[in-house]
């Protein structure tokens, strides 16, 4: 009979993990890095009010 392979995956095969060099952020690292950003062009282009008008037909909507 036959021999299986060996179920072990090497070393190189192995998923990488968050913080290592392989060019991905955490997820919050990346919310971080953008919320400013996108907190100056929306105080830029007047997205402000919109956000706050859309905060409050979603409030209404689900009874708060």
């Amino acid at each position: 009979m036959a021999q299986a392979a060996p179920s072990a995956a090497p070393v190189k095969d192995r998923p990488l993990e968050y913080g290592q060099a392989n060019g991905r952020r955490h997820p919050l690292v990346a919310l971080a890095m953008v919320l400013p950003f996108a907190l100056a062009l929306a105080v830029l282009f007047g997205g402000v009010e919109a956000v706050v008008t859309q905060v409050s037909s979603v409030a209404g909507a689900i009874g708060w």
